[in-house]
């Protein structure tokens, strides 16, 4: 939707809302409505918004410690600027439109700590080696025929999975889903957010619905706003949804696997393809997989934010454990997949929970650095990599990958070393609030016992 669309919708009432959003570092879109005249007549101002917003935790408690934002500096403004680029309807939601936002100060400087930045830093170093990036994620979540208060009230035991029965590809019982999954097909469609397709994936109730790949914001852009659109038509259904990493032992994990392949700027060729080799594979190509692969573990905060992302880190659930590439073998953190123009890998590290702008940029500042090193890409690994005792492990615990997240010159001279601390902050934060808190597990297991 253009400015001049938006214009005429609001004269003749079609349109009478717009929300300003921006992405906080959890990833979830945080914003205000505006009545559409308002946001018409100031001809798409900048709307401020309290620093405090990436500066909180998932419970939007002010965290202390932060450079940016805190009690020390009176938690001021900064500004949400329109891309007028992302605008569009919002078809679930009754005459509302929805623009994304990149974050500067009240003066206008950018903000280097917001996620759609951190991720235009890595683009803008692409983009002056003369390449872009075309990127997809496959993001999967769970179903549930009960409502959020609902899944709440019962503390989020005995939950109400759409099916009872792994139900990966069937058709019966994604025809019982069908009524919530089509309004997502169909109304991602009209958003202009283009749907591939949609499967049911392993486990009782979980599903996987794919969106066409594109220039790697444009994906990030869409991806935030269909996984809130989500949630919103599940809420408006009676039903549920999670995007958790790891809802439980027996369920397999969510995953966010990124594909990525790299175009030239100036003459729209594929840069990871070389018909003069009998891979396939450019040098391009093979520089830049292998930085992925060498600064995977201190890439992995971005991939895996959360406690709970590394329970999904389990051999023999199609979650990687170890940091070896192959040719299309789902037992390996990277997959290449494809051939001619559409060679392509997958990075299979990232959970449902990773923010996707911080996820994509991570992944390409690695690819980058390799580039930069020209590192050799080793033989690719055949064969099951969870047996492979020879083979890097993915970092196993939040700590560990913070511990090689500091350590890492590589994602500090790309972020920007304030950028990287601020985000050391966060996790340590949430590293904290769960090793202060007491589990089920702990009460169940030492209770009596002890």
């Amino acid at each position: 939707m253009t400015f001049d669309e938006l214009k005429r919708a609001v004269a003749d009432g079609s349109i009478d809302t717009v929300v300003v959003a921006m992405t906080d570092m959890q990833g979830r879109l945080i914003g205000k409505r505006l009545t559409a005249r308002f946001f018409v007549e100031g001809n798409v101002a900048p709307q401020l918004f309290c620093d405090y917003f990436l500066a909180t935790d998932m419970e939007m408690v002010l965290v202390p410690g932060y450079a940016s934002a805190s009690w020390e500096r009176g938690y001021g403004d900064f500004a949400l600027v329109p891309d007028m680029a992302t605008l569009r309807a919002v078809p679930w939601l009754p005459k509302t439109a929805i623009v994304l936002s990149d974050v500067t100060t009240s003066d206008g400087v950018p903000l280097e700590h917001s996620p759609r930045q951190v991720l235009r830093k890595q683009l803008k170093r692409l983009a002056d080696l003369g390449f872009t990036a075309d990127m997809a994620a496959e993001l999967e979540f769970y179903l549930f025929n009960q409502t959020y208060e609902g899944a709440r009230a019962a503390k989020y035991e005995d939950l109400k999975f759409s099916s009872w029965y792994p139900e990966d590809g069937h058709v019966f019982q994604t025809s019982k889903d069908e009524p919530y999954i089509r309004a997502i097909r169909n109304l991602m469609e009209r958003a202009s957010i283009p749907v591939e397709g949609s499967k049911a994936e392993y486990s009782a109730g979980q599903q996987e619905i794919n969106l066409q790949y594109a220039e790697a914001l444009e994906t990030c852009d869409r991806l935030v706003l269909y996984k809130n659109g989500c949630k919103e038509i599940a809420h408006q259904m009676g039903k549920c949804v999670s995007f958790m990493a790891k809802l439980g032992e027996t369920h397999s994990g969510n995953s966010c696997h990124i594909h990525l392949s790299l175009r030239n700027l100036e003459t729209g060729k594929p840069g990871f393809y070389d018909a003069s080799r009998e891979s396939g594979m450019s040098e391009l190509f093979r520089h830049f997989l292998a930085g992925c692969i060498k600064h995977a573990p201190a890439a992995t905060y971005f991939y895996a934010p959360n406690i709970n992302s590394y329970k999904r880190f389990t051999a023999g659930t199609f979650a990687p454990t170890r940091l070896a590439w192959s040719v299309d073998n789902r037992t390996t953190a990277f997959r290449v997949l494809g051939k001619g123009n559409a060679l392509r890998f997958e990075c299979r590290l990232p959970g449902a929970d990773a923010n996707p702008y911080l996820a994509f940029a991570a992944l390409i500042a690695s690819g980058l650095q390799g580039l930069e090193e020209k590192l050799l890409l080793e033989e690719a690994y055949a064969g099951n990599a969870y047996e492979a005792d020879d083979v890097p492990r993915i970092p196993g615990a939040l700590y560990r990958s913070l511990d090689r997240l500091e350590a890492s010159s590589t994602l500090k001279l790309a972020f920007g070393e304030e950028v990287v601390n601020h985000y050391l902050h966060c996790g340590r934060w949430e590293l904290g609030a769960f090793e202060g808190a007491v589990t089920d597990w702990e009460k169940t297991r030492l209770f009596e016992r002890c």
